[in-house]
Parts: structure tokens; sequence; C-alpha cells
């Protein structure tokens, strides 16, 4: 494994089937998720949107430039095109699309398990940061999971977003399917347990001044908890944006 990496969008079919095989990796054997247009014979995570979205691409030299971390990226033109936003079918987003801004969907984050932990996942923030810009990004969103569909031993960490992490009133999108994430009162929750509870995806979000909607979005089908979490770029602090546009980790 190196810390040398190159970033860069997927320029054919051969790099976007590199990424679904990534995510087949980790959200379908590794999780244990699963959809209509899984190809389980090739190990590919694919569906429906993959040909609107640009497909970000982590990749080690040292390993044949293996794809070891990947995030699709969905402009609000291309969305046009696909008629939708992916997260569109849990979350109404209404305030998002009422704002005027340019909005930019991000999803399907992973990285290779070998490369957890360590710089990959900065080369992932600085090349989304590198497309941010290129595109005059205002707002960005996206789902991001709990593993498992057992709201009750989600009980604290999901309380602890919506109790300390609500987004904005204009900023805050709801979930269709809602499940209420107001399941534990503030002055019960054990804050320091039920942060480390909280994937370590959504936790970068929120450092970077992210904020989640309201409601939850209970997924069976790829057994997950969605929330759905929204970053404005105006609202982010200059020392929230040195870490979002910094080349590596410290």
């Amino acid at each position: 494994m190196s810390d040398s990496f190159t970033v860069r969008l997927a320029r054919d079919a051969a790099d976007v089937a590199a990424a679904q095989r990534l995510r087949y990796d980790v959200f379908v054997a590794e999780l244990g998720g699963d959809g209509p247009l899984v190809d389980h014979e090739n190990r590919l995570e694919r569906d429906r949107f993959d040909p609107f979205f640009d497909h970000l691409l982590v990749c080690d030299p040292a390993r044949g430039d293996m794809v070891v971390g990947v995030y699709r990226l969905l402009r609000d033109d291309r969305a046009a095109e696909a008629g939708q936003f992916y997260s569109e079918d849990e979350y109404d987003l209404g305030p998002l699309r009422r704002s005027g801004r340019r909005l930019l969907e991000l999803g399907r984050s992973c990285l290779h398990p070998d490369y957890r932990g360590g710089p990959a996942m900065f080369h992932l923030w600085q090349g989304l940061a590198a497309y941010v810009t290129d595109h005059g990004i205002e707002v960005l969103f996206g789902t991001a999971s709990f593993h498992g569909t057992d709201i009750a031993r989600l009980a604290q960490p999901l309380s602890l977003l919506h109790h300390r992490h609500l987004a904005p009133p204009d900023l805050r999108v709801r979930a269709r399917n809602f499940q209420d994430m107001n399941l534990v009162p503030e002055d019960r929750i054990d804050r320091v347990g039920a942060m480390l509870e909280v994937p370590a995806l959504i936790k970068a979000y929120l450092r970077l001044g992210g904020c989640v909607g309201e409601g939850a979005y209970v997924d069976h089908a790829f057994n997950t908890t969605d929330v759905c979490l929204v970053m404005d770029t105006a609202r982010m602090t200059e020392r929230q944006r040195a870490v979002y546009t910094r080349e590596r980790a410290t």
C-alpha cells in the first residue's frame, strides 16, 4: 500500500466498472446491500443513475492503478436529464430545489478496506473540492448510512444528530417515508457514546459544517438507515474550508 495516489474522474466504461466493483465489495459483499440492477455474477453494484453521475476515483499506482476509493457526483443539470436526483426517492428536496443555487449530490462513497483510516479519504475530499470549484457548486448533499435497520439500536446517534445538527429551515429536506430521529430527549443522550456510533463519513461532514435533514429513511433493500446530509459552502468557516481543501491529512 502506497501513500501516493492519483485522483481523477472515470474516463470510460472500464473505469466505471472498476468503481462498481469496489462498491459491490463494500456495499453488497461487506454490508449486505442489494438492488434490482446489482450484477452478482460479475460483482458489480450499479443502478440506473450511474450513467448520469461523474465517478471520482482514487487510484494506487503502486498496485497497478487499482481503484481504492470512489465517490459519485451528480450535478443539478445532469439530474434534470435523469429526471430526478438519486436521493429524491427518499427525501423531499424541495427546499434545495427552491433555493435556485447550484446543487451537487454525493453518493456511494467508499474505500477499499486496506485504505481506511489513511490518507486516501483526504485525496477523495481534495478531488471533490476541485470539482466543486470547477463547476461553481454552492450546496452539496446526499444520503449517508448507518449499517442496519434496527431503529432502537440507533436511537442514541440518530437523536444526537436531530438535536445537535439539524439543518436550518432553508436547507431542511424531509424524509418521505418518515422515520423520526427525535427518539431520546437531548438531556438523556450519552453524547460521547452516541458520537462513537456515528459513521466516519457522517462525522467528516459534520466537521466541515454539514447538517442533517429532518427524519431518517429506513432502506431495507440496502440494509441501511439513511440520513440526508447537506453542506452549504457559503456557511463554511475558514477553518472548515482549510480542512476541506488541504492536500493531505496532517
